[in-house]
């Protein structure tokens, strides 16, 4: 995981999920991510000023997390096995 605090491109060459520690959603996803030993650039919008606007900007909407996929394609909020199924998709895990 690194932490990001520039804008990214479009489409990303990595995953980048924008949370924060206060989001339950955001920790159970963030878990995942890192239980499963996938390699993400993490956006925290509580310390990145521009943060929530990137994120707002992706998904048009104000809820969190947002994960950004290599593909261009993006979630908000998402249960685990619809991350999952994502990420086995992309051939980010087995």
């Amino acid at each position: 995981m690194t932490d990001l605090a520039a804008p990214t491109a479009a489409p990303a060459q990595r995953i980048t999920m924008f949370g924060a520690q206060w989001c339950g959603d955001c920790r159970r996803s963030k878990k995942l991510l890192d239980v499963l030993n996938v390699d993400y650039d993490y956006v925290d919008l509580e310390s990145v000023d521009d943060g929530a606007d990137r994120a707002h900007a992706i998904s048009g909407r104000t809820q969190i997390p947002v994960i950004v996929f290599p593909d261009g394609t993006h979630v908000v909020e998402p249960s685990d096995s619809t991350l999952h199924a994502k990420l086995t998709g992309l051939g980010s895990i087995n």
